[in-house]
């Protein structure tokens, strides 16, 4: 299997013993790089927000670094095996612990001192317990659902909305059988008639209950719920045919296959616009990024938002795109504090308003003034609703996920989106799935994790 192209040991040696930049001399700024894979535009907007903090003390000076996106990691490849590593730079999420391994990230615990808002927990990337990397911005999954479908269907199916609305609260989150049911009833063949209906058209199916997203990553969550995981809790073990895991993952496939509540699984069904947009779909589980990428700027539905069902436990899971302090800055308490600076976010404040992304102190999640100052906006959904199943959510029952604690998460996801598609299909249990695979994913486990 190709394997995407990584900063090796050796080149980390050869880092290590490339001749140091000399310090800036007395009275001089300290000059930072921070390297980013924007276009032109945003790459100027990033240097607009650098020029502020260089416009606000006398102590540092950042400079934007541009590298094609497509090209990143093989550029930073290049400048680590000449010893010309920037300072700081942002990362995706399934590489930072590839890089901390290699000796690369620097050492970051010190960022935020006693009395200092921090970011939450649950965004913090470790390695071997050290922390390397915070999120820039927190994403948790929920389940939204089209409101306006909802309404249509209890009207035809003469049920009252509030009793098959995803509810906002941890409290009162459905089980799974609760939300398995529901979802038939809200399932209707182009006979009108609903899943629970003996009479109901399996094979001429107008509108779906739900849809899961069955991204890997995504559905990582499922097994948590249900007391199992990709891997153990500290990262050591890879656990993807735990009887916990194995069952969870089948319940997804079922929605389909046994309950027909949920459409086949395509690739397209992963999208909020391919399914709550298509107005055949009246539940599904995603990111809360979509309040800023769909759903309040081009939805033309009324919208809201729940808590995720759960097996076992009650859970969602949370990721953010982090940077990263390189391990060979001359400069590490300056590189620490231009990012501690870029991390407020009232230097996000556009993608925070518009609903794209969410904080990452925990500050915004405790401090009354702060939520209604993020949410109290028109391109989120009613105040109580998104604050009870977001954020309240997001604060209180949200775990990271697996790539802030495990290597090789991206090759080992993209081995499971290949090994799910004969059970989504029917042609395979999940245990036979994995069963069959199993030699290979632990391979890919074992290969990143020794």
């Amino acid at each position: 299997m190709k394997k995407k192209q990584v900063l090796t040991m050796t080149m980390a040696v050869a880092m290590a013993a490339a001749v140091a930049v000399p310090a800036c001399a007395d009275g001089e700024k300290v000059k930072i790089t921070y390297a980013q894979w924007g276009n032109e535009v945003e790459t100027a907007a990033t240097q607009e927000v650098a020029d502020k903090f260089n416009s606000e003390q006398d102590k540092i000076e950042v400079e934007v670094v541009k590298i094609d996106h497509d090209t990143y990691v093989t550029k930073l490849n290049a400048m680590a095996t000449a010893g010309e590593l920037p300072d700081t730079g942002i990362m995706s999420e399934a590489g930072v612990l590839k890089f901390a391994e290699n000796g690369l990230l620097a050492d970051i615990s010190s960022m935020y001192g006693e009395g200092d808002a921090k970011p939450l927990d649950s965004l913090t990337f470790r390695y071997q317990g050290t922390p390397v990397a915070y999120s820039a911005a927190n994403e948790v999954l929920n389940l939204w659902y089209n409101n306006d479908l909802l309404k249509e269907v209890c009207e035809k199916q003469g049920i009252d909305p509030s009793e098959v609305t995803p509810p906002a609260s941890a409290d009162d989150a459905w089980d799974w059988d609760t939300f398995v049911e529901t979802a038939q009833k809200l399932t209707l063949d182009v006979n009108g008639k609903n899943a629970l209906d003996p009479d109901f058209d399996a094979d001429n199916i107008d509108i779906y209950g739900c849809t899961i997203n069955t991204l890997p990553w995504q559905l990582e969550v499922w097994a948590l719920s249900n007391g199992g995981g990709y891997y153990s809790e500290d990262g050591t073990e890879c656990t993807i045919d735990s009887e916990a895991t194995v069952e969870a993952l089948q319940r997804i496939a079922d929605l389909s296959n046994v309950y027909h509540c949920a459409p086949p699984v395509t690739s397209a069904a992963n999208a909020l616009e391919s399914s709550l947009g298509s107005k055949k779909v009246v539940m599904a589980t995603d990111g809360a990024w979509n309040v800023g990428t769909f759903l309040g700027p081009s939805a033309d539905f009324e919208y809201g938002v729940g808590v995720l069902p759960y097996m076992k436990e009650k859970v969602t899971i949370c990721t953010g795109g982090p940077n990263v302090v390189f391990a060979t800055t001359e400069h590490p308490e300056e590189a620490m504090e231009w990012l501690k600076w870029y991390y407020q976010e009232e230097n996000s404040w556009s993608l925070i308003e518009a609903g794209t992304w969410m904080p990452i102190l925990d500050s915004w999640y405790t401090d009354e003034e702060k939520t209604d100052k993020w949410i109290n906006n028109p391109n989120y959904p009613e105040h109580d609703m998104y604050k009870s199943a977001v954020v309240d959510y997001a604060r209180d029952n949200s775990k990271s996920t697996a790539w802030y604690y495990v290597n090789g998460t991206e090759e080992f996801n993209a081995t499971l989106d290949s090994v799910f598609s004969g059970v989504w299909s029917g042609d395979q249990s999940m245990q036979e799935a994995i069963e069959e695979n199993l030699d290979e994913l632990n391979e890919i486990f074992e290969e990143n994790n020794a």
